[in-house]
């Protein structure tokens, strides 16, 4: 299984618009952070976590040619704003890649996407036809995969975070329940939000993940969903050896 994270950075990307500061504008390739999202290959099939704000240009920068399925995380734009561009696999392929979110992302999407549950007029240019499933917090098998839902809690929201294998996904939370914690034993590789250097009401901060990939012990974490005010090459000095920056376009292979 072969993981890749096509984007790392918060809602607003960076460089953020309008923004001078020094991580907008640095040269490292690695403070270059589109939307977060996933992409995970298995058997030459592939399942993406979040059709993000930047899903079209993550696509067509990592040559993605086919996508079986998708799994959400939550409703936030940042991680659902690509959903109508799934109609490029859909004309691909003949059939669009099947959507997994809990009851109230898919009631969003539904809603967000209204056309693409039968309220368009016209059906000019194409319309999504996306089989929707709703799932809950049991575990489930997909394409050959035992795929755990993580419940996570984001502010006041209770979201999803995935676990497959060894790995494990957990973005946009600023807490785990404690009956989340027995579904992240034994891991490997851990990628975990860490928004920032500050506090913040929604995501943990990056001391704060620390904290939390230290209790959860994997082998090695990866703090993602990164806003402007983190410098990749000076913060991954201050981190313990465990915990290194995500960055776009990292992969990496777990059995």
């Amino acid at each position: 299984m072969k993981v890749t994270l096509l984007g790392t950075g918060t809602s607003t990307g960076v460089p953020m618009i309008g923004c001078g500061c020094r991580i907008c504008r640095s040269t490292d390739p690695r403070d270059k952070r589109l939307r977060v999202s996933v992409l995970i290959e298995h058997e030459e099939r592939n399942i993406l976590i979040d059709t993000s704000a930047d899903f079209r240009q993550q696509m067509l920068l990592h040559k993605v040619t086919h996508l079986e399925a998708i799994l959400y995380t939550h409703s936030h734009n940042d991680h659902l704003a690509g959903f109508d561009d799934i109609r490029a696999f859909q004309f691909l392929m003949r059939k669009a890649p099947a959507c997994y979110a809990d009851g109230p992302t898919a009631a969003h999407i539904r809603r967000t996407f209204d056309y693409a549950f039968g309220a368009a007029t016209q059906a000019g240019g194409g319309l999504p036809e996306v089989p929707l499933v709703v799932i809950d917090e049991q575990p489930f098998d997909l394409l050959g995969l035992r795929i755990i839902p993580v419940p996570l809690i984001h502010g006041m929201l209770s979201i999803l975070g995935f676990r497959i294998g060894g790995f494990a996904y957990l973005t946009d939370c600023s807490e785990i329940p404690e009956a989340s914690f027995p579904l992240l034993e034994g891991l490997d590789t851990l990628v975990l939000d860490g928004l920032r250097h500050k506090p913040h009401p929604t995501h943990f901060s990056i001391s704060e993940a620390v904290l939390v990939a230290e209790r959860i012990a994997p082998r090695i974490t990866y703090l993602t969903h990164m806003n402007h005010d983190v410098l990749h090459k000076q913060t991954e000095r201050e981190l313990p050896e465990s915990v290194r920056l995500a960055y776009d376009g990292l992969s990496f292979n777990l059995e």
